[in-house]
């Protein structure tokens, strides 16, 4: 998926109703990845074995950036999707049931979106965490910001997975997504609760 910088802008028209959250928090990770890519860049030093260390780990946050800036057009996407589904006809009978079959598949598609969107957001303030100790300290603060939107990131895509997962019919499913939801979420404090970088 060729990442389109359109979803960026839709976010920032208040009366475009396409593109929300779900959208906005991956593009909060997507740009978290890309200051720790720099910040990683900015502490490289070519004749060490610390400089293969940060090139590694910038070419990580960079993959992690693209990864979320595609997320963040596909979380657009399976909305249009779930609104599409709804449109379909209601008769006859046959035309129902595949109108529901439709909108459930788009409704689990708008869930496990933004909850791969939250994996990538919390892979993201992991490799910050990661890399405070160690990072160069004339780049600290734009370490700390990119840890604090990968975190708001993650709690973004996840209320976006809470919100959706109650249009699932299937209980199974649901209670399977909301128990990796409560994973990500948990691990998230987790790194906060021990994470000396930023407060």
């Amino acid at each position: 998926m060729n990442p389109n910088p359109e979803t960026f802008l839709k976010i920032l028209d208040p009366e475009d109703t396409s593109t929300g959250g779900g959208s906005a928090s991956a593009l909060a990770g997507a740009m978290a990845g890309s200051l720790l890519s720099m910040a990683c860049l900015l502490s490289t030093k070519e004749s060490n074995e610390l400089g293969t260390f940060f090139r590694e780990k910038a070419t990580l946050a960079k993959e992690l950036s693209e990864r979320l800036l595609a997320g963040g057009q596909e979380d657009t996407e399976v909305f249009q999707a779930v609104r599409s589904a709804y449109r379909l006809p209601k008769e006859p009978q046959a035309e129902r049931e595949t109108r529901q079959q439709a909108i459930q598949a788009a409704w689990f598609d708008a869930t496990r979106v933004p909850m791969d969107n939250a994996a990538h957001c919390l892979q993201v303030t992991r490799l910050g965490i990661e890399l405070a100790d160690r990072i160069n300290p004339n780049v600290r603060s734009d370490l700390n910001c990119a840890i604090l939107l990968a975190r708001a990131g993650t709690l973004g895509c996840l209320e976006n997975v809470a919100i959706n997962l109650p249009n699932l019919k299937n209980p199974t499913l649901a209670s399977q997504l909301a128990q990796q939801a409560e994973s990500l979420r948990e691990q998230l404090e987790s790194l906060a609760a021990n994470d000396q970088a930023v407060p």
